[in-house]
């Protein structure tokens, strides 16, 4: 059988050293040959918050710490794995800990104070085990429940204040990223709330006002903000989906935006120098094909919102 060669193509793409191809080979580790692709393909950088998106069977610690081990990473402290569940903390243990001005106490204290209630016996186990089980300091926690209150009043509406188990499951997520000190979770609720003010920007480029995105819908805009594509960039690809198409198609804009990110075009800029079109929303463009666009998405965005 006569060999085939196989060659990608040049347009964003991801370089890897010859050594560092032959040593993950030779580890026979996909997970981690995974991650580390992941993080070349992010210059270097790994952000917890998008741990989520690697299908990692094996969990991020194992992954990471393989790549610790074989020095593919910086160094760094290893990663701890821990059983799926908590120890059964007893009621003396509880009580023992938050009686006195221990840092346990102090840290109930100001929970309690957070979610404007006193915490239940339960509850004391759950937040025992965010302290203890999965190590998080206390300042860690703290902007954890603010965080967690945060989402649950923007879903649920003002003043409402969330379970510990909606707590707890969230602390769970920022252990398994690494999330474990001021800095770390800082930045990821940074990361957060830049995707979702990307996702209202897109909203508004699309015309959806006033309502609540559909499943679908949510699961489109959520994908392109984890592409990496900026409002600009899915407003260029919604131009030129109303120019073909007469109307938002969502499957066709997908397909437009997936087209892109596979040539790794993200910015307005590279998707002009990159897909070899002018782009629709710059004056002059392709015989006043930039006007028609603008006014048929107008129009696309009139029928949506009723006018």
């Amino acid at each position: 059988m006569k060999d085939k060669s196989y060659v990608l193509p040049p347009a964003g793409a991801v370089f890897m050293s010859a050594e560092a191809a032959d040593r993950l080979i030779a580890a026979g580790d996909g997970e981690a040959a995974l991650l580390y692709i992941y993080i070349l393909r992010n210059n270097g950088r790994f952000d917890p918050s998008d741990a989520g998106k690697l299908p990692l069977q094996g969990g991020l610690a194992k992954a990471m710490n393989t790549l610790r081990a074989m020095g593919m990473v910086a160094e760094g402290p290893e990663v701890r794995e821990r059983p799926d569940e908590p120890p059964e903390y007893t009621a003396d243990e509880i009580a023992d800990h938050v009686s006195g001005n221990s840092q346990f106490a102090t840290l109930v204290r100001e929970v309690q104070s957070r979610l404007g209630r006193v915490l239940s016996g339960g509850d004391l186990k759950i937040l025992y085990g965010l302290y203890d089980y999965l190590g998080l300091p206390p300042e860690v926690i703290l902007l954890l429940v603010v965080y967690c209150t945060e989402q649950t009043e923007q879903k649920a509406g003002p003043g409402r204040k969330p379970s510990m188990r909606f707590i707890e499951k969230e602390a769970y997520v920022w252990a398994r990223n690494e999330i474990v000190n001021l800095d770390s979770a800082e930045e990821y609720i940074r990361r957060i709330a830049e995707k979702r003010l990307d996702r209202q920007k897109i909203c508004d480029c699309l015309g959806i006002r006033g309502r609540a995105l559909s499943p679908g819908e949510e699961k489109y805009i959520a994908s392109w903000v984890d592409m990496g594509f900026p409002p600009e960039s899915v407003e260029e690809a919604y131009d030129r989906t109303v120019l073909k198409k007469g109307a938002l198609v969502w499957p066709y804009m997908n397909s437009i935006l997936k087209s892109w990110h596979s040539k790794g075009l993200h910015t307005p800029q590279e998707i002009k120098a990159g897909d070899g079109r002018a782009l629709t929303t710059q004056a002059g463009g392709g015989a006043g094909d930039g006007e028609l666009a603008r006014l048929k998405r107008s129009l696309d965005k009139l029928k949506k919102s009723g006018g």
